[in-house]
């Protein structure tokens, strides 16, 4: 599929019309170099954009979209009203994750090649340290709701390696089942959720005295970590499986597994909680969820290879 950009004056026209309905799911697709909006209201996809040469990480805020590259090492910065690219930042090569902390102030990126997160101002995009972790290719570094400390994941690893975002330096690991993935806190910050793909597990930290307080057992390959935002449940996806399942938080059961698309990443949830949504890699597709009746409503196209997924 070939891609353009949209004018100014329809992009406006998209944007405005999605703003009253509901808020937008952007999801970017690494293979056809875009971002697929869809509308939350109704999971009508409105339009794909082209955006760099392998779109992976992606987050955002009320005005911006910043993306990981991987092709060409860079963090992209979108103006969401116009759909155009502000500036594009070199933090190395093999981005992965990208998170944005809650204040709004601060980025950080997970580079594999260097075994390094990358903190940036946002929404400037300025470096401000490049921090080595112990965890061969980091894949996610995700700030904890109070914005202390970043959580690091690697694909080469055992552990999850804990950062001091004020001291600039991992001060900590803790260790979990082979090749963490995904990562997630609890709205109060005193529970992380780590899954651990080839152990098939999710682990709860105590987030304060860094230690495992249970190890939860997943489906296959789990990889993606949401919580919702009352902070009673948890979901993850199982990428072998493929299937989603929820967690309640107050026992650490399994509540319920629902059958999504064909490897189910990174996911991300309407800001009411009622509905979840999945980038199935290899389906090219999101799934969407019920979070109350945990049913699947619906698989929404979109473009090819979908890394993940995040709600404005």
């Amino acid at each position: 599929m070939t891609h353009r950009l949209l004018p100014v004056a329809v992009w406006l026209l998209v944007f405005c019309s999605a703003v009253q309905a509901g808020p937008l799911a952007y999801v970017p697709n690494e293979k056809s170099a875009s971002i697929s909006l869809i509308d939350t209201a109704d999971d009508q996809r409105l339009r794909d954009i082209p955006i760099g040469q392998r779109p992976r990480g992606i987050a955002g805020d009320a005005q911006r979209l910043y993306l990981t590259d991987g092709k060409t090492g860079s963090l992209l910065i979108v103006d969401k009203r116009s759909g155009q690219l502000e500036r594009t930042v070199r933090v190395g090569d093999s981005p992965e994750g990208v998170s944005l902390s809650s204040d709004g102030k601060l980025l950080a990126v997970a580079v594999e090649d260097d075994n390094s997160v990358v903190l940036l101002s946002a929404p400037q995009g300025k470096e401000m340290a490049r921090i080595k972790v112990q965890g061969k290719n980091p894949e996610h570094a995700v700030f904890s709701p109070d914005g202390r400390w970043l959580y690091v994941s690697a694909e080469e690893a055992e552990q999850v390696d804990v950062i001091d975002v004020a001291a600039r330096r991992q001060v900590a690991s803790i260790a979990v089942g082979k090749r963490p993935r995904g990562i997630a806190f609890l709205p109060d910050g005193r529970r992380a959720y780590v899954a651990s793909e080839l152990a098939g597990k999710v682990y709860v930290i105590d987030v304060a005295e860094r230690r495992v307080l249970a190890e939860i057992v997943a489906g296959q390959y789990p990889n993606g970590v949401a919580v919702h935002p009352d902070g009673k449940r948890i979901f993850v996806s199982n990428g072998r499986d493929p299937s989603v399942m929820a967690i309640d938080v107050a026992s650490n059961a399994v509540v319920a597994t629902v059958e999504v698309g064909k490897r189910p990443w990174n996911m991300a949830l309407t800001p009411d909680g009622s509905k979840l949504y999945v980038a199935n890699g290899r389906s090219n597709s999101l799934s969407v969820i019920d979070t109350a009746s945990f049913t699947r409503l619906r698989d929404v196209e979109v473009g090819e290879l979908p890394w993940g997924v995040t709600i404005q």
